[in-house]
């Protein structure tokens, strides 16, 4: 799967996990329900919590491919993200192995876990995260740079961006306890399932090899499936930016879109109405 596509899956994901908008849709269409949720709500937070989630969840859904040193992501923070993709390649074992295991979920979720304890109280923001800030720093280039928000000759703006958004998260993240590691595990188990909706598929497993056996290998649907290299795919959207993947992610991308337009529409009425409960 395409970068921008895996960025854009994360900030989906983050979106229907946090809320819960009502659509009426039987208004235009009577054969619909009066009213269908958009989201699922499992994690409630704040409408700038949906913001800067979505914002760290995007640059989650990009982190298994550290594991390449040539990746878009790895020009996103020159130098830091070439050192860093290059470091991050070599330890795991090369492209779509460790990163892309429920080892490198695991041990994302750790880093994050670990950032995510650093807080300091402050009397204008309350609580704030700065290790979530100093990690977002490096997230929020990885989505610029996938997103293609940042033109290639701008050398210096993804430090501008990436900076920003760890300033905004360090200020701004979401009360909820643990958000910061639950945002990661679901930007990078989204990327995982992405790759494996591909031809080329992962090993969800590694660093244990699934050999498939020779016999298996006449059976045309279990050699789609099962690759001779370990991998297991089902690959529903065929190779990285098919026609098929690019129908699928261009209404996730909307939804998106629409999730954190909505999201930042009710940051402003929550502010109104704070703002009219102290005049009452």
């Amino acid at each position: 799967m395409m970068g921008a596509h895996h960025a854009a899956c994360g900030a989906a994901a983050w979106v229907a996990a946090t809320t819960q908008i009502e659509v009426h849709a039987g208004r235009f269409l009577p054969m619909l329900p009066d009213s269908v949720p958009l989201g699922v709500g499992l994690l409630e937070v704040s409408p700038v919590g949906v913001v800067t989630g979505a914002l760290v969840t995007a640059g989650a859904a990009l982190l298994p491919d550290a594991d390449h040193h040539n990746a878009t992501i790895a020009h996103s923070l020159p130098p830091l993200s070439n050192l860093l993709c290059a470091g991050v390649g070599a330890v795991s074992g090369g492209h779509r192995r460790g990163t892309h295991s429920l080892l490198g979920v695991a041990v994302f979720v750790a880093v994050a876990f670990v950032a995510g304890l650093w807080t300091i109280e402050t009397a204008e923001f309350g609580t704030v995260y700065p290790g979530a800030g100093l990690l977002t720093v490096l997230l929020a280039s990885f989505a610029a740079k996938a997103l293609k928000i940042i033109p290639d000759g701008m050398r210096r703006s993804p430090w501008v961006v990436g900076l920003t958004a760890g300033a905004f998260v360090t200020a701004f993240a979401p009360e909820e306890q643990f958000w910061f590691p639950i945002a990661m595990a679901i930007g990078v188990i989204v990327h995982i399932l992405g790759d494996m909706l591909t031809t080329g598929g992962c090993n969800p497993v590694y660093p244990v090899r699934l050999r498939r056996p020779r016999g298996l290998g006449r059976f045309p649907v279990v050699a789609q499936v099962w690759r001779p290299n370990g991998n297991i795919a089902v690959p529903l959207l065929g190779n990285a930016g098919s026609l098929r993947e690019w129908c699928l992610l261009v209404p996730v991308s909307l939804y998106a879109l629409g999730g954190v337009g909505w999201a930042i529409m009710r940051i402003g009425d929550g502010q109104a109405a704070a703002h009219l409960s102290g005049l009452g």
